[in-house]
């Protein structure tokens, strides 16, 4: 697999750590980086973007293998693992840092992330609207360095016990069969 073949979106939803943590055991994903995308200052902070002033929001920059896994089945596992129809917030994370966003990197991935909004609400997937931003990419600021891998190095604190833990089981009932050899 040639770096050339990989391709990349930026999802939001919620705290990065939850799609961080869901996203690393997905097949065919290669890299999860945890950032900020969508807001009006160069270079924020994570106390900047958690003060909910500079209009970025907690993302993860997913790179992978669509010989692997397609854009749709991304956000399938994204559709499964927040609620996308409670506008900025996801549990008691609120705040526009924490809105459900698609940031695409192309015609076709906003297609397609339309696409599949259209299909859930016809199929009523959800019991309210889905609240889903679907924007243009913008400037990826990456987190420092402790934001990344944070699940897997902080298990057992308590935020990640009560918040992430959940996410990353509900992605394991639903998506077992796509998950990577090494996370079962």
């Amino acid at each position: 697999m040639s770096m050339a073949e990989l391709k990349s979106t930026v999802l939001g939803g919620g705290c990065f750590w939850c799609l961080e943590a869901v996203y690393q055991r997905l097949n065919g994903v290669v890299s999860v980086e945890s950032g900020y995308m969508g807001g009006k200052v160069d270079r924020p902070t994570y106390d900047q973007v958690c003060g909910g002033a500079t209009g970025h929001a907690e993302v993860v920059k997913i790179t992978y293998d669509p010989a692997v896994v397609s854009f749709l089945e991304l956000l399938a596992v994204f559709f499964t693992i927040h609620d996308p129809t409670t506008p900025n917030r996801q549990g008691n994370d609120v705040g526009t840092q924490y809105r459900s966003a698609i940031f695409y990197a192309d015609d076709e991935q906003k297609r397609e992330a339309e696409g599949a909004i259209e299909e859930l609400t016809k199929q009523k997937a959800f019991d309210k609207p889905i609240v889903t931003q679907v924007t243009p990419q913008s400037t990826f600021y990456k987190a420092k360095g402790y934001h990344q891998n944070y699940f897997n190095n902080n298990a057992n604190q308590p935020y990640c016990q009560f918040v992430v833990w959940p996410k990353v089981e509900k992605f394991e009932k639903y998506f077992s069969q796509k998950m990577k050899a090494e996370a079962r």
